[in-house]
C-alpha cells in the first residue's frame, strides 16, 4: 500500500449543520486507505492583524493552527460560497497560515477544492476565488475532475448519510484522483506535463 497521506480539511462554514461539513464528513468517510483526512478547525482564529507577528504577539491559535498546517501533506478545502465569494473565515485562515512573510505554511503542499451550495451551481464561484489565492500561496491545486456540488440539501438523509449511490461513486472518484495528484506532485516533481518548478517542491530538483 502507499504511504499514509495526512490530508488537512478545511470547512468554510462554521455552522454546525452546515451542508459544507455534511459534505466534508461523506468525503472522510469514503477516503481511499492511503488518505488519512483530518478536520482543521478554523473558527477560534483571531482575524489576521501583521502587529501581532511584527511585534511578537502571536495568538496562541495562530501558533497552534501554523503547526498543524505543516503537520499535513495536502489540503482538501471545502467551502460554501457566500455573496459570490468565499466565506471570511476561510480566507483569514489562508492569510493566518501564510505569514509571518517568508514562512508560508501552505508552501508546495497539493491541494483539491470542492464546492458545496443547495443551489444549482455548486458555489462556482467561491470555488474558483478560493483557487486564486492558492496560486499565489504556491498550493498546486487539482484541476480535474472539478467538485461543484450542487443541491446538498437533498443529499443526506436525517442521520447524515449520503441518499444516492451516484454521489458516492463521485466522491470516492474525486478523492482517488485527488490521491493520484498528491503522489504526482509530491513524487514526480519532474513530470514535465505539469511544469512543475524547485520552488514547488521544496528540496526537489528542476
Amino acid at each position: 500500500m502507499k504511504n499514509k497521506r495526512k490530508i488537512g480539511v478545511l470547512i468554510g462554514s462554521l455552522r454546525k449543520e452546515s451542508y459544507s461539513r455534511k459534505v466534508a464528513e461523506s468525503l472522510r468517510a469514503l477516503a481511499p486507505e492511503n488518505m488519512e483526512l483530518e478536520f482543521i478547525a478554523i473558527d477560534a482564529l483571531e482575524m489576521f492583524n501583521q502587529d501581532f507577528d511584527d511585534e511578537g504577539t502571536v495568538p496562541e491559535s495562530w501558533v497552534r493552527f501554523r503547526d498543524l498546517v505543516k503537520q499535513m501533506d495536502a489540503f482538501l478545502f471545502v467551502t460554501p460560497e457566500y455573496n459570490r465569494s468565499i466565506p471570511a473565515v476561510m480566507k483569514n485562515a489562508l492569510d493566518v497560515g501564510s505569514r509571518p512573510y517568508g514562512y508560508n505554511a501552505w508552501d508546495g503542499k497539493p491541494g483539491a477544492v470542492v464546492g458545496v451550495s443547495p443551489g444549482t451551481i455548486g458555489a462556482f464561484g467561491a470555488n474558483h476565488i478560493l483557487r486564486q489565492s492558492l496560486v499565489f500561496l504556491n498550493v498546486p491545486a487539482m484541476q480535474q475532475p472539478e467538485a461543484y456540488v450542487a443541491n446538498a440539501a437533498t443529499l443526506h438523509d436525517e442521520h447524515g448519510e449520503l441518499i444516492l449511490e451516484s454521489t458516492r461513486e463521485f466522491f470516492r472518484s474525486f478523492l482517488n484522483s485527488f490521491s493520484t495528484w498528491i503522489d504526482t506532485i509530491l513524487n514526480n516533481c519532474r513530470a514535465p506535463r505539469l511544469f512543475i518548478c524547485q520552488r514547488m517542491v521544496p528540496g526537489c530538483a528542476p
